[in-house]
This record gives C-alpha cells, sequence and structure tokens, in this order.
C-alpha cells in the first residue's frame, strides 16, 4: 500500500518560491550586478590606452598556442556527439555531421548564452532532420554534461592528488589532505568504471532516470571531457601574466568557478561575471594585462571560432543549394538548414554588439578630423546616436531570426544595411562597416530558411530573451563607462556637441539605448506573448463534406469555434483552433482519404509557417501512418465505445432497467420524438435553451468548445434533435442532438441535457430510445464518445506515458471522473478503439493536452468547473 503525506506547509511555501519564475530572471542578474560592481572596483586604475598597448604586446608564439589549444577544445566537443549518439539512437547520422554539430552548438552557445538550451536546440534540430528521437537527443545532452562534470572531478582529483599544495594558497586545506582527497575522488572514479565495466546502470531521482554508459564509452567521454577542460583552460592560460601563470592547479580551480558562475547567470558565454570571478580570484586587481589577457580570450574561444563556423556553414550552403544535387549535397542541406536560425541570431547579436561597443569607445581622432573636413558635426552626431539604436534593436531582432521569421529578416537585413552606413558616417569605423557587411551577406546567403508570417508578437522578446539581452546591453555599457572613468561628470556632458565630445555622444546612446531596450521589455511583460487567429464562419463546403462524412463525430465541426483548412479540390476539409502556441486539430481530417491526406500537410505547413507547434487531437488510427510521416509521435490518450446496433437489443435482465425506465416514462404520459433540423422553429429552439440552461445551473457547469458542442442556435439547428416531451403539455424534458454520419455507418450524441425537476428515470429512457430510433434508420454504430486516460497498461515495462495515464485514471478523481465515466459506458456493453494524439513529442504532449483542456473549457475558469 502507498502512504501519501502531507507535506508541512512551509514546505509548499518554499518550493513555491523557489520555482517562481521570476526568481529565474533575478538570480543572474544579481549575479550580473555583482559581477559590474566588482569589475569597476577591481579596474579603477586602469585605462583604456594600457589595454590597447596589452593587446598589441603579445608575441605571435602565444596567440598561437592559445589558438591551438581552443581548437582542440572544440574538437574534444565534437566527438561527444559522436560517441554518445551512437549508444541512444540506432539513426544513422553521418560522422560530419555529428562532429559539425558539435562544434556549432558550442560556437552559436558561447554568442548567444543560455548554453543548455541554444545547444540542445541546434542538436535537436539537426539530428531531428534525420529521424532521431527528441527523448534519445535528451538523453545525448543529459549525458554529455554527465560526462563534462565527471570528466571535470577526475582532473581535478588528478591535480589535487599529484600537484599538491595548489589549492593552499586559495582554501584552507594542507598538503596531506588534499593528497587524501585527490586519492578519493580518483578511487571512487575507479570504483564507478568497475561497477558499469560490464552492465548497464540505470540511475534515478523520482520520475527522472538516466542510463549510465559502459564503462569502454565512459572512459572514452571521460577523456575527451578532461581534453576538452583542459585546452580551454590553457586556452587562457598561455594568455595570463607570466607571474599569474605560475601555478595551473590554482589557475584551474578559479577558471571552473568562473565558469559555472558564467553558466549561472545566463549571459551571453558568461561575459562580465566571467571576467568578475577571474579578476577576484586571481588577485588581479587594478592590471590591464589582466584584462587584456581575458578580452584576447573572449576573441579566440568565443568570436574566432563563431566566425569559422559562419564560413564553413556559409561555403556549406552555397554547394548544397547548387542545381545539381548529389547525394553528399542533400545531406549537408538537411545538417545545416536547422542550424541557420540560431547562426543568424548569432550573427545579428555579434553586429549589434559590435555597433554598441563602437558607440561607447572614443573615435580615432585622425578619422574625425578626416570626417570634420566633408561632414557637418549634426550628421556625425545624428550618426553615431542611430548607429547605437541599431545596434540594439539587432538584438531584439534576433529573437524573430532565430524563429525564422521573414519580417525579422527583412528588419536585420535594413538594420545591417543601414548599420554600414552609419558605422562609416560617425567615425569612418570601416571595420565595424566590414563587420555589418559580412553579417548582411551570411542572412541574404541563408534568406530562403526565413520564410515564417506570424500574426504578431514575433519579434516580442521572452523571459530568457530579455534576461540575455539585458544583461548583454549591461556589460557593454559598463565598458563605456570604463572608457570614459577619467571624465568628470557634469550634466552640461548631456548638451555638448562637439567633434571631441566623445563621451557626451556616449552618454546619449546610452540613455537611448536603455529607453528602446526597457519599451521593448514593457510591451513583452505587459502584453499578450501571442495573437491567436480566431474562429472563421462555417464555409459550406465544410457543411457539404459533414453532411456526407463517414463518422458521426465530424458534427463537431460546425460548432462555431473552429478555423478550417479546405483542400484546393475541395474534397476534404480538417477543422483546427489555434492556441497562441499551437494549431489543433479535431479529430482526423473529412471527406475523401486522398485529399485528407493532403489537409493534413497544409495544416502542417501552416503551422510551420506560422513559427507554431501542430498536433492532432482525438484522432483515430485510420490516418496513423499520414502523421508519423510528418515527424509526429502518436500517444494514446483514451478509448472510444461504439454500440454495435445490430445486434442491440433491449431484451435480457442486464436491459431491464432500460426496459422499465421507457414503459414508466409511457405511463407517466412522455414520449420520444425526433424533431428534424428542418423543422426547427424558434419556439422550439428557446424550449430546448430552457432545459439546456437548467441543466448547466444544475451541474454549476458552463458551456464547452473545441471537441465539445454548447447549445448555441447556430449549432444546435445542424442536427436532428432525439427528445422526450409530455403528451399533454408538449413540454420537452430532456433532450440530444443527433451526430450522423452521411453513410449511416454511425450515430453519436453531443449535447445530453434534462430538466432537473422533471423525472429521475429520463436520461436512462432516452439512451434506450436513441439506441433503437438509431437501429430503425439502419445505422450500424452508436458512439457513447471517448473514455480519457482508458485502456492504458499499466505494467512495470509499459511506456511511462502509459503508466502516468494509468495511474490518473484511478486516482485523478479530483480532476476528473475518469473510471466513473467508463463504468457508465461499460453498462451498454460497447466495444473499445483507441484514441490518440499527434504531436511533436513526449515532452510536447502534456503541453498541449493542457492547451487543449483551455480551449474545451474555455479557459482557466472554465477548467475549475467540472
Amino acid at each position: 500500500m502507498t502512504v501519501l503525506t502531507k507535506l508541512p506547509q512551509n514546505a509548499h511555501v518554499l518550493r513555491r518560491f523557489i520555482q517562481h519564475p521570476s526568481l529565474r530572471f533575478i538570480v543572474p542578474l544579481l549575479i550580473m550586478a555583482l559581477a559590474f560592481l566588482v569589475l569597476n572596483q577591481m579596474s579603477r586604475d586602469i585605462n583604456l590606452a594600457d589595454v590597447k598597448a596589452d593587446a598589441r604586446a603579445y608575441p605571435f608564439s602565444v596567440l598561437a598556442v592559445s589558438f591551438g589549444a581552443m581548437c582542440i577544445s572544440y574538437l574534444a566537443l565534437s566527438l561527444y556527439d559522436v560517441i554518445i549518439l551512437r549508444d541512444v539512437s540506432n539513426v544513422h547520422v553521418p560522422l560530419a555531421v555529428k562532429m559539425m554539430t558539435g562544434i556549432a552548438g558550442m560556437a552559436v552557445s558561447n554568442m548567444l548564452g543560455f548554453s543548455w538550451l541554444t545547444g540542445g536546440a541546434i542538436r535537436y534540430r539537426v539530428y531531428a532532420a534525420f529521424g532521431v528521437d527528441i527523448s534519445a537527443v535528451a538523453r545525448l545532452i543529459a549525458t554529455s554534461w554527465v560526462a563534462f562534470f565527471f570528466g571535470l572531478l577526475i582532473l581535478m582529483g588528478g591535480l589535487m592528488a599529484l600537484y599538491p599544495n595548489g589549492l593552499g594558497d586559495i582554501l584552507p586545506l594542507s598538503g596531506p589532505l588534499e593528497i587524501l582527497i585527490g586519492f578519493s575522488i580518483l578511487i571512487a572514479a575507479t570504483a564507478y568504471f568497475i561497477w558499469t565495466a560490464k552492465v548497464r546502470r540505470v540511475v534515478g531521482v523520482g520520475a527522472f532516470s538516466l542510463n549510465l554508459p559502459l564503462a569502454r564509452d565512459g572512459l572514452q567521454m571521460t577523456m575527451i571531457s578532461i581534453v576538452d577542460m583542459a585546452a580551454s583552460a590553457i586556452t587562457l592560460y598561455v594568455l595570463m601574466p607570466p607571474d599569474l601563470a605560475q601555478n595551473f592547479v590554482v589557475f584551474f580551480v578559479v577558471f571552473v568557478a568562473a565558469v559555472g558562475l558564467g553558466i549561472l547567470s545566463h549571459s551571453p558565454g558568461g561575459l562580465g561575471v566571467f571576467e568578475a570571478t577571474v579578476v577576484v580570484a586571481m588577485g588581479a586587481t587594478g592590471r590591464s594585462d589582466v584584462l587584456t589577457a581575458l578580452m584576447m580570450y573572449r576573441v579566440i574561444y568565443t568570436v574566432l571560432p563563431f566566425l569559422l563556423v559562419v564560413i564553413g556553414l556559409v561555403l556549406a550552403w552555397l554547394i548544397a543549394n547548387k542545381k545539381i544535387a548529389t547525394e553528399a549535397s542533400k545531406t549537408v542541406f538537411r545538417a545545416i538548414t536547422p542550424v541557420v536560425p540560431l547562426l543568424a541570431a548569432a550573427m545579428a547579436t555579434l553586429s549589434g554588439s559590435v555597433l554598441l561597443i563602437s558607440g561607447n569607445l572614443p573615435s580615432d581622432p585622425g578619422r574625425l578630423s578626416f570626417l570634420s573636413d566633408i561632414l557637418p558635426l549634426t550628421l556625425v552626431e545624428t550618426s553615431h546616436l542611430l548607429a547605437s539604436i541599431s545596434g540594439v534593436m539587432l538584438l531584439i531582432v534576433a529573437r524573430g531570426l532565430y524563429r525564422r521569421m521573414f519580417r525579422a529578416w527583412l528588419l536585420a537585413i535594413t538594420l545591417l544595411a543601414t548599420g554600414i552606413a552609419l558605422s562609416l558616417l560617425k567615425g569612418f569605423d570601416w571595420e565595424e562597416a566590414l563587420t555589418m557587411a559580412v553579417s548582411f551577406v551570411v542572412l541574404w546567403v541563408f534568406r530562403k530558411a526565413f520564410y515564417r508570417a506570424e500574426v504578431a508578437g514575433g519579434l516580442r522578446l521572452n523571459l530568457r530573451w530579455i534576461l540575455s539581452v539585458t544583461l548583454l546591453v549591461g556589460v557593454i555599457s559598463w565598458i563605456g563607462f570604463f572608457a570614459y572613468r577619467n571624465v568628470e561628470y557634469t550634466d552640461a556632458l548631456w548638451w555638448e556637441f562637439a567633434w571631441k565630445g566623445d563621451a557626451s555622444r556616449f552618454l546619449r546612446a546610452t540613455l537611448a539605448v536603455a529607453v528602446i531596450l526597457a519599451a521593448m521589455i514593457l510591451n513583452a511583460l505587459l502584453s499578450k506573448q501571442s495573437t491567436r487567429l480566431k474562429h472563421e464562419p462555417i464555409p459550406d463546403v465544410v457543411r457539404r463534406l459533414t453532411a456526407t462524412a463517414t463518422t458521426a463525430q465530424a458534427g463537431i465541426s460546425l460548432s462555431g469555434d473552429k478555423r478550417f483548412i479546405v483542400t484546393q479540390d475541395q474534397r476534404a476539409y480538417i477543422a483546427y483552433a489555434d492556441t497562441g502556441h499551437t494549431l489543433v486539430s479535431k479529430g482526423d481530417p473529412v471527406g475523401d482519404k486522398d485529399a485528407c491526406a493532403t489537409a493534413i500537410w497544409q495544416l502542417r505547413e501552416l503551422a510551420d509557417k506560422m513559427g507554431r507547434r501542430c498536433a492532432f487531437y482525438s484522432i483515430s488510427e485510420r490516418f496513423l501512418p499520414n502523421y508519423l510521416d510528418l515527424g509526429l509521435q502518436v500517444l494514446k490518450i483514451g478509448e472510444v465505445a461504439r454500440v454495435n446496433l445490430g445486434s442491440f437489443s433491449l431484451d435480457g435482465p442486464r436491459r431491464k432497467d432500460w426496459r422499465y425506465a421507457r414503459a414508466r416514462l409511457v405511463r407517466d404520459g412522455y414520449e420520444f420524438v425526433v424533431l428534424k433540423s428542418k423543422d426547427h422553429t424558434p419556439e422550439i429552439l428557446a424550449e430546448l435553451n430552457v432545459v439546456s440552461d437548467a441543466w448547466l445551473l444544475h451541474k454549476n457547469s458552463e458551456e464547452k468548445g473545441f471537441s465539445l458542442g454548447w447549445f448555441h442556435p447556430d449549432y444546435v439547428s445542424n442536427f436532428d434533435i432525439a427528445a422526450l416531451r409530455n403528451v399533454e403539455t408538449g413540454n420537452i424534458i430532456a433532450f440530444a442532438n443527433l451526430l450522423q454520419a452521411g453513410d449511416k455507418s454511425e450515430i453519436s450524441l453531443d449535447l445530453m441535457r434534462y430538466d432537473p425537476t422533471g423525472p429521475n428515470l429520463a436520461m436512462d429512457a432516452l439512451f434506450a430510445e436513441m439506441m433503437i430510433w438509431g437501429q430503425d434508420q439502419g445505422f450500424e454504430w452508436f458512439s457513447l464518445g471517448a473514455a480519457p486516460l482508458s485502456g492504458f497498461e499499466n505494467h512495470r515495462l509499459a511506456p511511462t506515458w502509459h503508466r502516468l495515464g494509468s495511474f490518473l485514471y484511478e486516482h485523478g478523481e479530483l480532476f476528473y471522473h475518469f473510471e466513473g465515466l467508463r463504468s457508465f459506458k461499460e453498462k451498454f456493453d460497447p466495444e473499445w478503439s483507441p484514441e490518440y494524439l499527434a504531436s511533436s513529442g513526449s515532452f510536447d504532449a502534456a503541453r498541449v493536452l493542457y492547451e487543449v483542456s483551455l480551449l474545451v473549457s474555455r479557459g482557466v475558469k472554465g477548467m475549475k468547473k467540472h
């Protein structure tokens, strides 16, 4: 027996506090603010001229070693996917594609930030193009992170055991204790490899589990992790001043701590936080050479790999788009296409950052002198301000590029073209103009990848993007304040317009950037995240196809709360609704089978064009191959009960209650009638409405939608109505609208309502009468509708979705009467058939079902009533 204990109230409060979305926003901001404060204090005695001089003083050999270490690090990163993917998926992915994905994922992640998100997105998009399941990609990412931290731990243990006294400078550890800890780590790692030598182990916490790799693969990934971390640390280590690069153990510990805090901050590549941690931990306050080393490390480890990836992918894209397509070029195209949006977003981020940094630093006096001879000061001042505005707009537009939006691409192209001109006009900054031109060419080459035309909200920032952009702008602004720290602040600076007024131009540009960014953030926080497509009038072709449909449930399409995709030949349609995130259909398409397959693809294409998910809810087995062809995963969500009217009878002991209900209502003066849709008068509809309202009030319920009909004259008028009415008064006491298949293969019902003050046996009698009537009319089946989560397996080897559904079915009375609904329908001795949901994957299924429940309940308020 399972005993459920109630957590203390304070535990729930603490959990809600920790999981609150605002906390995920505030903590990184606090870390970033602290980093700014530390950097500002630690660099008080540094000026920009010293940094430039230190950068020029680097010998070529040092830069070459740093570059080589970076290459080794990225090469090691590319091998993670090569080893792990063969273990988590049987799908063949070319070796070059796996290595490219690993390198591109890290390069773009360092540029955009959120390494766990952007790197994972690249992996999923690329591997999904080759047919790899999203769950396999999730396992790949989880395993790579485990391998990373495990290799890091072993590397630390080895350094502590073989090079003691290294940590004694920063931690209260004696030499013998450091050796003991180091060997303990190594012994534990050895025990782990022995434990996983021959048997694949599984570890888990709660509902989450992870298949551990065998020792052979684990050793390979550990070595890769060690090489990666050591090489990335060496990339910076060789750039550090000699007096601070004497103890590699201490440096490595500091490096690891800086990387960890940078990841936690969500700043792009840990920008600002990483630098502050290194400066503080290494005791490098006021040293321009350390700040220069950190700057050079950013260029070598972040900017250069990203630019190399961009160049490589652009060349590969051009080759793959040749008119004569080889098999190799097709493979390249499949691998590159999913990466393009992330790459474009990173290019926009880089270009925007370049414009902002350029606007925050002093202009070259010689170039300004040249411009002063040919341009008016007003044009230069205006160009400087507009260049900074263009920079922050590129950071904002980057999200639209990430989502493949055509409007974002068009705006980015415009901003980049403007940035080229403004860079030349504001200070003849040809380097910045060249950067804009390269970005322009890259986006132009990739223009075919941006085809989505979302209705609204495409350029609106979400919380993660707000955080990343805010932190990036904060770091860049700090660079400006650092550059002008020796300029005494006065109010007059705001109004100083002069050829040597760099500080004044910086202040005005920073204010403009802050205002625009604040406006965009407020717009994102105060307005809706997306605009939903509204329902549309029901086309005549939909009514015609519904009347001839082979399933009774097609009648729900006439509820008036849906949109429709109709094939060009008007032989099929699919009814769907827009949740704001997903285009979800209700049931299978209706019409000719071949045309239905076309309609399915049309909905998928529309969702892709709008940047929405695509899902098909409450579908049968008829079109499962088509849904699988879309790359969707199919999950069972319940079972549909249908009664075979060919063998149905009220005879026998199990039907005595229905026979009694029929006879009793006849004795009490009631009769069963079917009111034809063509005969519905306003008076009849008004009487039905009175019964419906009374039933809703009695049930403390509200009208539903999407997969359920609702009482509205426009909807009810489409159907014949089965009713019980008093013979003498003509008053209706119960009714149901009849959904009828055009080929008489099936009949069903949607609304079934009664007067609470009427006879208690009215519903039993109405059910019996409807089935007999359907039998007399020649219908083959009577559909009782679906029983959600019914028919799920609870075996320990069953899929997680089935075990979860089985648990909710048995214990979810608080939310819905799952088991009671099936028990009620079992009284009719039905035959059960499965009902499915087709969506992007297991991770999306829960969200889609939640969104469907909102559609059915007409919002969160309606969900509370059941």
